[in-house]
């Protein structure tokens, strides 16, 4: 088991939907995304498979922290917009 955590960001074609997660293998999970392995996911609804960043961690603690700070940036600065 890999002692690499990563945090990615996903996008898709038309690039207007971001998809932020968190994973230990990050080859393997981008390939799943573009293989649409869940079918009710997420990423699969949108066609989510365009990598467009990622960082890399040695804690997991550490990557989740980052990976909620993203998503809350996102939420805050999508409500900004709505105003």
């Amino acid at each position: 088991m890999s002692n690499n955590y990563y945090v990615y960001i996903i996008t898709n074609y038309e690039n207007t939907v971001l998809y932020t997660g968190i994973t230990n293998d990050l080859q393997k999970r981008i390939e799943e995304h573009k293989k649409n392995v869940s079918n009710n996911a997420f990423s699969n609804k949108y066609r989510l498979y365009k990598l467009v960043w990622f960082e890399e961690f040695n804690s997991p603690d550490e990557a989740i922290l980052i990976e909620k700070r993203i998503k809350g940036w996102i939420r805050k600065k999508n409500r900004s917009y709505q105003k």
